[in-house]
């Protein structure tokens, strides 16, 4: 099993670090302002509607709100564990296991904190991150402080960054030990014959188990809706009114979920590059088009590596680039590079590319590399890192658990095989390996909730501001407009021929003027806005690229996660 970030990873002052549902419109309010849902029914594995207690639920976040309000959060010196430098401050908020059981067992999500820098005078309130995944921790967030392109920002709010349950200390999920989840070298077919499919089937059908085993009768709780629901009881916890909140990649769903059930709790939210929330699309049909957007994105790799041939010799256009790479793919699959770099690793540092053009010296530096000889930047880049095992390990464990109970998924593998096979025709970068990293959906023995609406009406909600790159892979620019379409009043700002996934971490300065103004001032622009593209990143021989930017972070599947 592969560890990813499909929908969230992220940077970190200048390095890559191992870390990216249901609701329909408001049916009322008590007199708190919180809304409770309609239509967020729970499913069994089979898809069959089961009796929900989404009612209860909404009284539950109302119940747990009031009390964290009254509670607060404790500030501290941060545990060794979180790695996190003075001035930032560490502390736990508690949040219902089960929100139709408010008073029942709770569980504790870690918090992270630095003041606003520009005084009491100057300070607007508390801003909440969230890096996606399902499995990322924005615990790293206040770090953003120190961030000149962040600093005004981080004059006027406290900077909050927080895990998500079962992420790092909060509640943490564990789907398989550690210790196995790191093999490598493993292979990654483009075209898996029949046999390797019954291989995978079995390795699904066995990792779904383990997440049974693991979390036992927890697993249904981790849910996007409740992401949604203990953000609110963040919010209360910090004392705020109102919530201003930043989300990237999956971030984006369950922040347009918390609008969608708390609209009068909302002060400003933005959403950098959108998952599409189409229930529809959630979460199998999304992952389908995500494949599909990552060859293209995977061809503007190519493209952009055959313009600098000069450095990298790899080919003068896109196709003597592939065949390059196939050079590669083939060498490491005869011989693995440092014995632990096979298809599957080269595959997945490679993926980093589809996400993040900042990757790209890097990475078609690894490939140059290797084929004069030298297997040392492909190695350094694509080995896994067995210190990282216990994160990475819990990373996947959340997203599936997740995805998997956020939705209906087909149960019947013919089906994954009849799309998947169809999409591969044309889309054979990403396509199995996607199918690999979800099939274990397929096998989900817990219930599994149903999509409604994320939907708000005209006078609903504030101003909201959605940004989006038009080539973006991992969440392809229809999820943006779709959005758009959903949250009466929000703002589309579109980087036109760009595909980094994470628009908003300084790389380009129309967009990131345009983020300022909104939370500094609450200003949005039109209705649909347009920025030029960032600067194509320069070819870098032999060295690794890294990135200026730091938040939102870039929301690639991190390089040295491992490939199945």
């Amino acid at each position: 099993m592969r560890a990813v970030a499909k929908y969230g990873a992220l940077t970190t002052l200048g390095s890559v670090v191992l870390s990216a549902l249901v609701a329909a419109p408001a049916a009322g309010a008590d007199a708190t302002g919180a809304h409770t849902t309609r239509g967020a029914t729970a499913v069994a594995p089979g898809g069959h509607a089961m009796t929900g207690a989404t009612a209860d639920a909404g009284r539950g976040v109302v119940r747990a709100a009031r009390r964290a309000a009254t509670t607060g959060i404790t500030f501290g010196a941060c545990p060794k564990a979180e790695r996190l430098p003075a001035p930032i401050v560490c502390g736990t908020v508690e949040v219902p296991l089960d929100y139709a059981e408010p008073d029942g067992r709770t569980i504790s999500l870690t918090v992270s904190r630095v003041p606003a820098t520009g005084g009491a005078e100057r300070r607007q309130g508390a801003l909440v991150f969230n890096p996606g995944g399902p499995g990322a921790s924005g615990m790293y967030f206040p770090m953003a402080a120190e961030v000149p392109h962040w600093k005004r920002v981080a004059e006027a709010y406290d900077l909050i960054g927080y895990a998500p349950r079962g992420v790092g200390r909060s509640a943490p999920l564990s789907c398989e030990n550690p210790a196995d989840f790191g093999k490598a070298p493993t292979q990654a077919p483009v075209h898996p014959s029949a046999s390797y499919k019954r291989e995978r089937i079995a390795e699904a059908k066995a990792y779904a188990r383990g997440c049974a085993r693991g979390a036992g009768s927890a697993l249904p709780h981790y849910t996007s809706l409740n992401n949604a629901r203990d953000l609110d009881v963040l919010r209360a916890a910090l004392g705020e009114q109102k919530l201003t909140f930043m989300g990237a990649s999956y971030g984006t769903y369950f922040g347009a979920l918390y609008a969608t059930l708390f609209p009068s709790h909302v002060a400003r939210m933005v959403f950098d590059s959108a998952v599409n929330p189409d229930p529809e699309q959630i979460w199998y049909r999304n992952n389908l088009d995500q494949s599909a957007a990552f060859e293209r994105r995977w061809s503007d790799f190519r493209t952009w590596v055959a313009k600098h041939d000069a450095t990298y010799h790899l080919g003068t256009d896109a196709e003597a680039v592939r065949r390059s790479y196939e050079k590669v793919r083939a060498g490491v699959a005869h011989k693995p590079a440092g014995g632990k770099v096979g298809p599957g690793q080269l595959q997945a540092a490679m993926l980093g590319a589809g996400y993040y053009d900042d990757y790209w010296p890097s990475r078609a530096s690894a490939l140059s590399e290797y084929l004069k000889g030298n297997q040392q930047p492909l190695i350094a880049q694509a080995a896994p890192r067995p210190a990282a095992a216990a994160e990475s390990e819990n990373a996947t464990a959340v997203y599936t658990a997740v995805e998997c109970g956020d939705a209906p998924w087909p149960t019947d593998f013919a089906v994954w095989d009849r799309d998947n096979t169809a999409l591969a025709r044309h889309a054979p970068f990403e396509t199995w390996d996607n199918v690999w990293m979800n099939l274990p959906c397929a096998y989900w023995t817990a219930p599994r909730q149903r999509p409604a609406e994320v939907r708000t009406l005209p006078g609903q909600l504030p101003p909201t501001l959605i940004l989006a790159a038009e080539r973006d892979a991992a969440t392809p620019y229809e999820g943006a407009v779709e959005l758009h379409k959903r949250l009466a009043g929000s703002a589309l700002v579109t980087e036109r021929d760009a595909g980094t996934h994470g628009v908003s971490g300084g790389g380009n300065a129309c967009v990131t003027a345009i983020i300022e103004d909104y939370l500094l001032h609450g200003r949005t622009p039109a209705r649909r806005t347009e920025c030029a593209p960032h600067a194509e990143p320069d070819p870098v021989q032999g060295k690794e690229s890294l990135s200026p930017r730091v938040l939102p972070p870039v929301l690639a599947r991190v390089d040295h996660w491992l490939a199945t």
